[in-house]
């Protein structure tokens, strides 16, 4: 193939289609027509040493491809570490599973709102509301909030994908004044709820309340982490098995193959294709320099088909014996919720197959627009 173009059409509407050239031919790729320039990791025994190796591949600068000052959990320890033990408590395996009725409830009241409809749309109706209510609800927002919440967590992960920021600004500006009254609502009140808003108004840094900025960054994070992934998880594992009927088929007859569906999905499709690190000192790999300070994707997407660890990689399987995939991360920033995207995905899917065996894709509708994110923004469904 030519030169890979993370921003080309036909790379961005099939991220896969390059996967093959950069592991066979080009595992440390220089993309040099961005503001910064970024290398591109994508073997998965290379991203495992480099997700592992902090001191070397930092994330000081951003998780994103522009250098960005560190922020909550975007940052290396032992920033990182106050923060995520700060908010770790609310997705620990004990309050994962107290969430579980409220999930399930959740689904079966969406599923309802589409019950008497010929066709639906998976993202809008379903993968959308039901982990942003979650979220919302863990972070203590009002539920009135929750389409605003999706405008703005929209807007994060343009604007962290982009080389310029600025047609996002104002809605980045808008959920900081959000988050802002929120925390001073929880100031005020004498008895404040137990949620992550208040853990981080009332959370201490060496003797000192935490600054507005750090409380921004961490619920911005968590929002865009807690709803947007998630969202993209549901599509993307309904999008595939639809896509071959047989699939879906097969989980309609046995819902126990539910989990491997979703584990295959991260495999096959993982909501986030990649995330960037920043390299502290000039480094070889393959042949290839990557100098101090440069930008580095580590492409999670490519390293789950590589086939020195996946036979037959590019195949959609129910049948693949397990194997440890990336799309969680790996190393001190495996992603924090994890669980609980398990079990809106498992959840999710369990509901959609009992309540509409007789589902069927209209059309594969369309991808979200970050490049460094996988998902479909629009999935059309009909019922028959």
């Amino acid at each position: 193939m030519a030169d890979y173009n993370p921003f080309a059409e036909n790379t961005l509407n099939n991220p896969a289609s390059a996967y093959g050239y950069l592991l066979t031919e080009k595992p440390v790729h220089h993309f040099a027509d961005y503001d910064p320039p970024f290398y591109t990791l994508t073997r998965h025994a290379d991203l495992e040493a480099a997700l592992r190796d902090i001191e070397l591949f930092s994330s000081e600068f951003g998780q994103g491809p522009r250098f960005t000052p560190p922020g909550g959990m975007l940052s290396d320890p032992p920033q990182h570490t106050f923060f995520r033990r700060l908010v770790q408590q609310a997705f620990t395996p004990g309050a994962i599973r107290a969430l579980a009725a409220r999930i399930e409830a959740l689904a079966e009241e969406l599923l309802d709102a589409v019950e008497g409809r010929e066709g639906f749309d998976i993202h809008d109706d379903y993968g959308f509301p039901l982990p942003v209510v979650i979220i919302a609800e863990l972070l203590g927002a009002p539920g009135e909030d929750i389409a605003q919440f999706k405008k703005w967590s929209d807007s994060s992960v343009e604007a962290m994908g982009a080389s310029d920021p600025t047609p996002w600004l104002a809605d980045l500006e808008a959920m900081g004044n959000y988050v802002l009254r929120q925390a001073q609502a929880r100031r005020e009140m004498a008895s404040p709820p137990d949620d992550l808003i208040t853990r981080l108004v009332q959370a201490e840094s060496d003797g000192a309340r935490l600054a507005d900025d750090d409380i921004q960054s961490v619920i911005r994070q968590l929002l865009v982490g807690g709803n947007e992934t998630t969202t993209s998880l549901i599509t993307n594992v309904v999008w595939r098995l639809l896509e071959r009927r047989e699939l879906w088929e097969r989980v309609v007859a046995d819902p126990s193959l539910v989990d491997r569906a979703i584990e295959e999905s991260l495999r096959y499709d993982p909501p986030v294709l990649g995330l960037f690190r920043n390299t502290t000192r000039d480094v070889t790999l393959h042949g290839v320099r990557i100098p101090e300070g440069s930008k580095v994707m580590m492409h999670y997407a490519a390293a789950n088909r590589d086939p020195a660890v996946f036979e037959d990689p590019d195949t959609f399987s129910l049948d693949r014996p397990s194997r440890r995939h990336l799309a969680f991360g790996l190393g001190v920033h495996f992603c924090l919720g994890s669980e609980l995207a398990r079990m809106e995905a498992r959840t999710a899917l369990t509901a959609l197959v009992k309540r509409f065996p007789d589902l069927r894709l209209e059309n594969s509708g369309s991808r979200i627009k970050p490049f460094f994110l996988w998902g479909r923004r629009r999935l059309p469904v009909r019922r028959g």
